[in-house]
């Protein structure tokens, strides 16, 4: 069995990631800065320039997750009327707390619970689930819960979108001070932006070292790495931190080290990680001699739009050009674009059973792809979090299938 190759980085990265949640833990206990709870895909500059130390619950529930604690949890949210079919970063993260458990207690000696907030925030981009989710601990703790309202079914871009939430920033920043008393630094949202277009253009530059060919980064790999982009952007140490890997990964391109021995495919995941089976499925797609070279889940915290010169209105494109939130014919073309980019063979679409809008197989796309452009594809049925709904057995048999039907059309 060929084994996973370890980037030195990631040493690196677990002290920035333990660093990260020490510095909310000693902010809860000293009372002094603020916490606010931030959807992973919203308004951290703007929770940064306010002051803020910021916490991240979707990070937490991937942890649980990945840690396989998840399905054990997520009966407690099911029992006080939360549906199995919602969104199970939701429910498994409400019922961990309601069974008082976090795995931040394993990991980081004398962290005992997940933070009690200031204040949450959430940017719907993603779905409605991160409102009701924040919505929950709201009522529970009697704090105020503030928000984005994105558009949803994108095409074009436009200057009316733009303006829309744009304004909603703005009145974001004010509600937030009445209801906290924390006051917007304008030059820090300036710096805060500008290190967050930082961090999105050096993780745009690790992801796409996967274009190489041999690869020396998967999917599997990205989704370990992307820590920082999401939880740290808008600071000098995220930054810092794709320095180092994206030097590690340069040299693994120029001394020719592949992530995968024996490439002969290279696949594109669509969708969200199992986040349980993220080492079996790396260790699948190793004996198969196949590289999942690139997603559309790691590059979700790519902003390019970015610009601290112009703070909302570039916050409000960079949240709104999200692939999540654009229509079938933005999502057609930018598959074909990356497969221009890390010419990959063929396309994963995992349909996770409680992220309906991180599962881009229900509407006909695939059969698109398919159809007009030549590119095969395979459908496996699991979930982010709740492995309850992810039959293994049949998720390999589909891809030992596709990896050798893949291997028939060359």
């Amino acid at each position: 069995m060929a084994e996973i190759k370890k980037l030195k980085a990631a040493k690196l990265m677990k002290k920035v990631m333990a660093d990260h949640f020490y510095e909310i833990d000693n902010a809860v206990k000293a009372g002094s800065p603020k916490v606010a709870w931030c959807t992973s895909v919203g308004p951290a500059e703007l929770l940064r320039a306010m002051g803020f130390v910021v916490y991240f619950p979707e990070n937490h529930a991937a942890i649980l997750g990945a840690s396989r604690a998840a399905t054990d949890y997520i009966p407690a949210a099911n029992a006080i009327g939360y549906s199995p079919e919602i969104c199970s970063y939701l429910t498994a993260d409400v019922g961990a707390y309601l069974k008082g458990f976090t795995p931040l207690q394993k990991i980081y000696a004398g962290i005992d619970s997940i933070p009690k907030p200031d204040v949450l925030v959430y940017n719907t981009n993603q779905c409605r689930d991160v409102k009701d989710w924040f919505m929950w601990y709201a009522r529970r703790w009697n704090v105020p819960c503030l928000g984005i309202e994105s558009y949803v079914n994108v095409g074009e871009v436009t200057d009316t979108h733009i303006k829309g939430i744009a304004g909603q920033f703005q009145k974001l920043a004010a509600d937030i001070a009445d209801a906290t008393g924390a006051r917007l630094d304008s030059d820090k949202l300036e710096e805060t932006v500008e290190l967050s277009r930082k961090c999105s253009d050096l993780w745009r530059e690790v992801l796409e070292t996967a274009a190489n060919k041999p690869t020396p980064l998967t999917f599997f790999d990205g989704t370990i790495h992307m820590g920082p982009a999401v939880v740290m952007r808008g600071t000098p140490v995220a930054n810092e931190y794709y320095e180092t890997l994206l030097a590690e990964l340069k040299e693994w391109v120029a001394d020719g080290v592949s992530a995968v021995d024996g490439e002969k495919h290279r696949i594109y995941w669509e969708g969200m990680p199992i986040w349980g089976k993220l080492r079996e499925n790396a260790e699948l797609f190793l004996r198969l001699k196949t590289a999942v070279v690139a997603s559309t889940y790691c590059n979700s915290w790519i902003f390019s739009a970015l610009d601290g010169k112009d703070p909302w209105n570039s916050m409000a494109r960079a949240y709104t050009e999200l692939f999540i939130v654009r229509d079938d014919a933005f999502k057609e073309d930018y598959f074909l674009r990356m497969k221009g980019l890390f010419g990959y063979d063929g396309i994963i679409f995992h349909d996770a059973k409680t992220c309906p809008n991180n599962s881009n197989c229900r509407y006909g796309l695939p059969q698109r792809m398919l159809e007009k452009h030549g590119i095969p594809f395979v459908t496996i049925d699991g979930d982010l979090n709740d492995l309850r709904c992810y039959s293994e057995e049949q998720a390999i048999t589909k891809i030992e299938a596709f990896v050798e039907q893949l291997g028939d059309r060359r």
